[in-house]
């Protein structure tokens, strides 16, 4: 990247970093069972409600005791269940007809981040009905009050149930973009074990992962605060902690509601302090061949992290140090390269690997340049990278027959 854009990112940054104090965060209401949505449905909601989930989640029928809740509490809502990985403009536009259709004043997204980042988008369309998704990318181009959303995430991972940001892909160029603002944060988030308890292993672990990308970006960036840097050393404490559990024994109920805590509290840092070129090449990837988001972070984490180098080895320390991979004495780069490790070590145990089979090398300057779209200048991370330097990540992803 050249000098002068280089100043300019990191003066960006700075000003939003000097922003954060006054800015609108908040941190939502947090629900322990699906049991008690009911009475976080509050004003104008409990006319009528929009169930936002996928199909996946509507087979395990995970969204049952949700319904009977609803019944109980005399709540109309209506199910929308088509929500694909990696949410398109064309089923947000289903869905807010759908809302319109019935009448409904509340919105609630059950299921991933791809459910989650549906209901926000819907959110949009409702307050937005003339205002095409793709003119709301970027930060602060919402700037209207959306309907009451309370989000149940069924996987630990994406932390989409406290953020600010929704990652759309467009339908017909088949690019991500994230839209950034404070109505979207959902009013309420609820945690409930029970949710999640159906997750594949290898789901639990993707998606755990993914959480731990949130929680080492966000510690890793510039733009720390106190608060995130706690957060975000407490979730990667968690996720060590845990995600064995969880992927081990399903039912592991501890486990699975530590994973979901861990999620959130990840969730919490990353929408202050933000993320980095790990989610950039990531959203690069599932818009262009949907490749599962918490899939690509795993399998990219380690790679950005040796990369950054001197530059991220206190922060990796520190974190090596929270989850008891090394000691205060430990040396700056044995410990950073302690809790690297760790992370490949975790990749072998869930049989994660090192490529994406989909990426093709006659993409790969494309996908670059939409990274560096993405992650520039917003991102604040600890060293800045182009579209030509972060070529290099592509390659290293690319299967053997690609090479």
């Amino acid at each position: 990247m050249d000098p002068f854009r280089k100043a300019y990112c990191r003066v960006f940054q700075a000003v939003l970093r000097l922003a954060i104090p006054f800015l609108p965060y908040r941190r939502p209401e947090i629900v322990d069972s699906v049991a008690k949505v009911p009475a976080a449905v509050r004003g104008p909601g409990r006319a009528g409600v929009l169930i936002v989930t996928d199909p996946g989640v509507a087979a395990l029928g995970l969204t049952g005791q949700l319904e009977k809740a609803l019944r109980l509490a005399s709540i109309p809502f209506t199910v929308f269940d088509q929500v694909e990985a990696n949410p398109t403009t064309d089923t947000i536009e289903a869905a807010s007809a759908l809302y319109r259709q019935k009448r409904c004043q509340a919105i609630i997204a059950m299921g991933g981040g791809s459910s989650i980042d549906c209901g926000k988008a819907v959110g949009i369309r409702i307050v937005k009905p003339d205002k095409p998704l793709r003119k709301c990318r970027g930060i602060l181009k919402v700037r209207a009050k959306l309907p009451q959303l309370i989000a149940i995430p069924t996987t630990a991972g994406t932390g989409s149930e406290t953020t600010l940001a929704a990652v759309i892909t467009d339908s017909q160029t088949r690019h991500k973009f994230t839209i950034n603002d404070f109505p979207l944060i959902p009013q309420c988030a609820v945690l409930d074990p029970e949710m999640t308890h159906s997750l594949p292993p290898f789901l639990t672990a993707t998606t755990g992962m993914d959480a731990l990308t949130h929680a080492v970006e966000a510690y890793i960036g510039r733009s720390t605060t106190p608060d995130t840097r706690a957060d975000a050393l407490e979730a990667v404490r968690l996720i060590f902690a845990n995600i064995d559990r969880a992927y081990t024994d399903g039912e592991d109920r501890t486990a699975r509601r530590n994973m979901l805590h861990a999620a959130f509290r990840a969730g919490c840092a990353f929408t202050k302090s933000y993320v980095g070129y790990v989610h950039a090449v990531a959203h690069s990837l599932g818009g262009e061949y949907n490749v599962p988001h918490g899939y690509a972070n795993a399998v990219i984490l380690p790679m950005v992290l040796d990369y950054y180098g001197s530059a991220v080895h206190q922060q990796l320390k520190d974190l090596a140090v929270a989850v008891g991979l090394a000691g205060e004495d430990t040396p700056l780069a044995e410990a950073a390269r302690t809790f690297i490790d760790a992370i490949k070590d975790m990749k072998r145990r869930f049989s994660i690997g090192n490529t994406i089979p989909e990426l093709k090398r006659e993409d790969i300057n494309k996908l670059s340049r939409y990274a560096d779209k993405e992650a520039n200048p917003l991102y604040p991370v600890p060293v800045l990278l182009g579209a030509g330097e972060l070529r290099r990540f592509y390659k290293m992803l690319l299967e053997e027959d690609e090479l």
